[in-house]
Order: structure tokens, then C-alpha cells, then sequence
């Protein structure tokens, strides 16, 4: 499947995904877990408010579960464009960030009339 997989570069403005640091993937990870440690808090949290004073051990077990193996994936891609949100606000764009990769991307408008 290709859903998964990001454009190494913006479809509109150009610019790269990874601005060109080493390791710029870990502050994508730590937004993702981030997400993922704020969606498991409202889950716990909500759960036993709305099931109190007798919770369905069972069912929040294996809800859970999927839920904590579901989100991290689907978040992902977010996770890495709200990283590069931040990183431009921290470090406005220059005129490497703008370079196109060698390999074209879907939907990336470079050499077509």
C-alpha cells in the first residue's frame, strides 16, 4: 500500500519533508508519541467515567489494545508534517529546503506543461 508512505516533498510549495538534519525522523517520533500518550490518557480516563462504579475489565483490556496498536500508525504522518510545522518556526526555510529530489513524487509538479 502506498497510504503509508509520505512525498519526500510538498505537492505545493516544494518543500522537503526532512530539512536535511540527521535524525530529523525523532522529532516526528515524539510528537507521535505524544499523541499517543494523550489519546491512551482521555481513553482511560473516559472509559472509567462513563462506565464507573462497575468498568468492563474485558472489554477496556482488548479495546486498549487495539486502540494503542491502531493510532501510532495512523497518526504517523502527522505526527511528521506538525514536526516540520515546528521546525519552521524554530528555523525559518532556506533555499536548500526547497531542492526536488531526484525521484519523482505523486503529485509533484516539476518539468510538466
Amino acid at each position: 500500500m502506498t497510504w503509508s508512505r509520505l512525498v519526500p516533498n510538498c505537492p505545493v510549495c516544494g518543500i522537503g519533508l526532512e530539512r536535511g538534519e540527521q535524525g530529523y525522523w525523532l522529532g516526528a517520533y515524539f510528537f507521535n508519541l505524544m499523541a499517543v500518550e494523550t489519546v491512551f490518557t482521555i481513553w482511560v480516563v473516559g472509559f472509567l467515567v462513563w462506565t464507573w462504579p462497575t468498568p468492563p475489565w474485558a472489554l477496556f483490556q482488548i479495546s486498549t489494545l487495539i486502540l494503542m496498536l491502531i493510532v501510532p500508525f495512523a497518526f504517523f504522518p502527522y505526527s511528521k508534517t506538525l514536526f516540520l510545522a515546528f521546525d519552521l518556526l524554530v528555523r525559518p526555510p532556506s533555499e536548500d529546503d526547497f531542492i526536488l529530489p531526484h525521484e519523482q513524487s505523486p503529485g509533484t509538479r516539476r518539468g510538466r506543461r
